[in-house]
């Protein structure tokens, strides 16, 4: 289970979500691909079901791809220090 790190702040946009660590006061945009896979891991459901919402979103795009980027999505949240499991 993945939560949003203490302090940092979620809100949708037009085009995805966008996120502000208040503490640093630094920002980051999620494109619909990453916005999807974020909200799905925050709504307390796991790796396999943010493949299968892509795929399931994003006609065309096989598991392999949707695993590829959901890991690479991850990663980077994890990174930049705005998610923790």
């Amino acid at each position: 289970m993945y939560a949003l790190k203490p302090g940092v702040l979620l809100t949708e946009t037009e085009y995805g979500m966008a996120l502000l660590d208040q503490k640093s006061a630094e920002y980051w945009t999620l494109n619909p691909t990453a916005a999807v896979v974020l909200q799905t891991l925050l709504d307390g459901r796991g790796i396999d079901q943010a493949v299968e919402e892509l795929t399931a979103h994003y006609e065309g795009v096989d598991t392999g791809l949707a695993t590829q980027d959901v890991t690479r999505i991850i990663d980077d949240l994890r990174s930049a220090g705005l998610i923790a499991p």
